[in-house]
C-alpha cells in the first residue's frame, strides 16, 4: 500500500503548536484563554491537525437540519492560512481572534476573503452564489417563512446592487470595504 497519502497518515502526525508568547504576540487572547482553547482543541483533534473532512463533522453538528458540507469548505479554507490541507491550533487561534477581537478592517477583510471563494482578488457574482447556496443549505428547511429556490440569486443581486460600486460585475475589497463602513 501507498504510505504517502496524507488522509492515512494524518491522524499519525504529532503537530507540536507555536509557542505561547508568539501566539499572545499574533493574537488579542490572554495566555488563560489561549490555553483554554488549546485543551478544547486538543480534545477534538489529539493530533493537533484537522483535516477538512474532521473540521466538516464538527462543523456540521451546529447545523443538523440542514447540510453544512459546502459552508464548512469554505470555512476550511479561510481558517487555512498556509493553505496546506490541515488546520493547527495557529490557524484556528489566528482566525477565530481576528473574528471575535479584530479591527473592523480585518473583521472585514476575513469575511471578503472567506466571499473570495477562488482567490482571485474579487467576489464575483458565481463566488457570492456558491457561498450563499452553501447557507442555504446549511440551514435546511427550518427557516420560516421558507425560502423559495431563488432567493440565493435574489439575494446575489441585492449584494452586487450595494457593493458593486463601479458597475464591472466584481466587487473589490475596497468596494466591500466602503459599503460596509457606510
Amino acid at each position: 500500500a501507498d504510505t504517502s497519502d496524507p488522509d492515512v497518515e494524518l491522524p499519525t502526525i504529532r503537530h507540536q503548536p507555536e509557542g505561547l508568547e508568539q501566539l499572545l504576540a499574533r493574537t488579542n487572547f490572554t495566555k488563560t484563554e489561549l490555553q483554554s482553547l488549546y485543551r478544547g482543541f486538543k480534545n477534538e483533534c489529539p493530533s493537533g491537525l484537522v483535516d477538512e473532512e474532521t473540521f466538516t463533522l464538527i462543523y456540521s453538528r451546529f447545523f443538523p437540519q440542514g447540510d453544512a458540507t459546502s459552508y464548512a469548505h469554505f470555512l476550511f479554507d479561510a481558517f487555512d492560512a498556509d493553505c496546506n490541507g490541515a488546520l493547527c491550533f495557529q490557524d484556528f487561534a489566528v482566525g477565530l481572534s481576528v473574528l471575535l477581537r479584530g479591527t473592523e478592517r480585518q473583521k472585514l477583510r476575513w469575511t471578503f476573503d472567506l466571499y473570495d471563494v477562488n482567490k482571485d482578488g474579487y467576489v464575483t457574482k458565481e463566488d457570492m452564489l456558491e457561498i450563499l447556496n452553501s447557507i442555504y443549505a446549511m440551514m435546511g428547511h427550518c427557516t420560516q417563512p421558507s425560502l423559495r429556490a431563488s432567493a440565493p440569486a435574489q439575494h446575489v443581486e441585492l449584494f452586487f446592487q450595494k457593493m458593486d460600486r463601479n458597475g464591472d460585475g466584481v466587487v473589490t475589497f475596497e468596494e466591500f470595504l466602503e459599503t460596509c463602513q457606510e
